[in-house]
């Protein structure tokens, strides 16, 4: 060995004071000395660490900007799904509210028939004998009474029965033997349990 070579042999090398033993100070100190040599290996030539950091952020942005647009296609499928699945209740419920009406219409139409057959064999008496009309008429009242009971609807505002604003309209209030009593009826009402269908429009009394 040289002069030279041990010189140089010697640079590398100290002695720990402590327990004299012999430190190799050509080693690397720490993982991030040899970092420019794993970016050179890895194709990154003259990338510091700072850049490396840099393209790594980077690089994890760009994987989480697909996994949101992945997210986002499987929401839009979603929407799409339950934007369908509302569309076909939508037209199920209004096909069902359609049907329902029809069958209303068709019940009612129904239990007026016999109504308008009875009104055509009155109308028939009458031509030959008028005197016979009035009685016709009357029970075909009846019986259009008659049909709407079974519709659930009950008529209210007969002469005798006490005022109330829920089924009643007055149109004119007379002298009477007694107060809110009605005494003439113009038109008679009509209500469905607690809903008034139609207010019957009465003449009202009072005391004087």
């Amino acid at each position: 060995m040289t002069q030279d070579d041990q010189n140089t042999e010697n640079q590398k090398k100290t002695v720990d004071a402590d327990t004299g033993t012999e430190i190799d100070t050509d080693l690397p100190t720490a993982e991030t000395d040899n970092l420019e040599e794993d970016l050179d290996a890895a194709g990154f030539p003259g990338m510091d660490e700072g850049m490396f950091a840099q393209v790594q952020e980077m690089m994890g942005k760009l994987e989480r900007a697909d996994e949101l647009e992945k997210e986002n296609a499987e929401l839009k499928n979603r929407l799409g799904r339950l934007a369908a699945d509302f569309e076909s209740y939508r037209r199920r419920t209004q096909e069902d509210v359609d049907a329902a009406q029809g069958q209303g219409v068709a019940k009612a139409a129904e239990a007026l028939m016999p109504v308008y057959d009875d009104l055509d064999r009155a109308l028939s008496m009458g031509t030959g004998d008028p005197a016979k009309l009035i009685p016709g008429m009357q029970a075909v009242q009846n019986k259009v009474l008659l049909v709407f009971s079974g519709l659930g609807l009950e008529a209210t505002g007969r002469e005798g029965e006490v005022f109330d604003p829920r089924w009643h309209e007055a149109i004119q209030v007379v002298p009477a033997d007694e107060d809110d009593v009605i005494v003439q009826v113009y038109q008679l009402g009509f209500r469905m349990g607690d809903r008034s269908v139609r207010p019957a429009r009465v003449v009202v009394g009072k005391k004087q």
